[in-house]
């Protein structure tokens, strides 16, 4: 087993000849040119390791779709190549190969039989591939009977029903509903623990940043970047932002801590100061205590005039999972007509129910629910703290719940 890629200057180009005897003599004549020609991917180089776990993101158009059909081999590269070593299992199109009129049963033996397993190899898979899709007597009807949900469950059991030494997983698990979705993930997860190297092109970002090792950036079918989850991540999500505001700059820089913190933003609010305080005694907290009650003190500078003012907080745990946000435009308290020169204070009491462990602070300055329409300065991972459990029973998760067992004894007659 090697599950090992190798991608070197992939690129793909359609062209447009204007006859097929232009076409036919670009054969031969290499000054034949096309009339028109359009790269949706062109230089992509990169490398996934055997058991490595690979994200691919960008917006729509950037090329990765076709990243993955040039690596399945269902599309040919205008140029350079993509070498795999071992077994490929691929979930690209939703139900792509499957034939609408075979039943779900019939698709499953002709899927598993492209891909290369034998007739007894599938008998002996089937069983597992009906059991994981739960679709019930569905599984004996045709195809076009299907949603498109029971279409993606099939697609999955059959391309995982066989460890393959490299998965490919394109955005069909978002057509899934959440039991499915939690179901495959694990099963991902399992695959990714035996070794296997996994592809994995999504817009969940959360997901890339709990399966990912590393994450290839593409933007206009190039390779934009190339690191770990949340570097790439909060890159991603401050250029989408910058596409949408003129003017605004991104900048990253990794803490001694280990934190990345990204800043964006067109620069007419920003962050002044942000601190984490003891609600009581108003002291600094770098190391806060499970139930204690603290406040986030945030302090905005206003550069420019602008029109309306909103604050957003994002905490996130240390593998970039967000476990609470929300901003003041979604509790009504959007502050209006600012003028440059201002200073405002944000204050947010709260108690702390998180599990212990290590959470960062990102906060948002903007003008209405979102970072798209104007975002004056966002800043990943700003504040960074620690929570102990020092006062409480011990309990796991990132979320301390105030609760406590209530336990009654019968005896087997129903006596109390």
């Amino acid at each position: 087993m090697s599950g090992e890629l190798q991608v070197h200057k992939l690129g793909k180009a359609y062209r447009q000849w204007g006859s097929e005897l232009r076409r036919v003599a670009s054969w031969f004549i290499a000054s034949v040119k096309p009339r028109s020609e359009h790269w949706v991917l062109r230089d992509v180089s990169f490398a996934i390791g055997p058991g490595e776990a690979v994200g691919i993101v960008g917006q729509n158009g950037a090329g990765k779709s076709t990243l993955l059909k040039l690596i399945t081999g269902t599309t040919q590269p205008s140029e350079g190549a993509a070498h795999v070593r071992g077994k490929v299992a691929a979930i690209l199109e939703l139900g792509m190969g499957f034939n609408p009129d075979l039943t779900g049963r019939q698709n499953a033996y002709h899927s598993a039989g492209l891909m290369g397993y034998s007739l007894p190899q599938i008998n002996a898979a089937m069983a597992d591939i009906e059991a994981f899709a739960e679709i019930g007597a569905y599984f004996d009807q045709a195809v076009r009977t299907y949603s498109s949900g029971m279409q993606m469950r099939v697609a999955f059991s059959v391309a995982t029903a066989f460890r393959p030494d490299l998965l490919i997983v394109d955005e069909a698990l978002s057509v899934g509903d959440s039991y499915f979705q939690h179901k495959s993930f694990d099963r991902i997860r399992q695959f990714r623990a035996d070794g296997v190297s996994i592809m994995l092109v999504t817009h969940s970002m959360s997901d890339v940043r709990a399966l990912c090792d590393r994450v290839i950036l593409l933007d206009k079918g190039r390779v934009l970047k190339d690191g770990p989850p949340d570097e790439v991540v909060d890159f991603y999500n401050a250029m989408v932002a910058e596409k949408e505001n003129a003017g605004m700059t991104v900048e990253q820089k990794r803490a001694h801590n280990g934190w990345l913190l990204t800043r964006s933003g067109s620069g007419e609010a920003r962050v002044h100061s942000l601190r984490l305080v003891d609600a009581a005694s108003g002291d600094e907290v770098a190391a806060a205590r499970v139930g204690q009650a603290l406040e986030l003190v945030l302090e905005a500078s206003i550069h420019a005039a602008i029109p309306r003012l909103v604050l957003g907080y994002m905490i996130r745990d240390k593998q970039g999972h967000v476990v609470w946000g929300t901003n003041t435009w979604h509790t009504r308290q959007v502050e209006h007509a600012l003028g440059a020169g201002e200073l405002v204070t944000f204050r947010l009491p709260f108690t702390c129910s998180l599990g212990p462990g290590s959470y960062s602070v990102s906060p948002a300055l903007v003008s209405t629910d979102n970072h798209l329409t104007d975002n004056y300065q966002w800043v990943d991972n700003l504040l960074v703290f620690d929570v102990l459990n020092v006062d409480h029973d011990y309990f796991i998760g990132s979320n301390w719940l105030d609760a406590g067992f209530a336990i009654t004894r019968r005896t087997d007659g129903g006596q109390a």
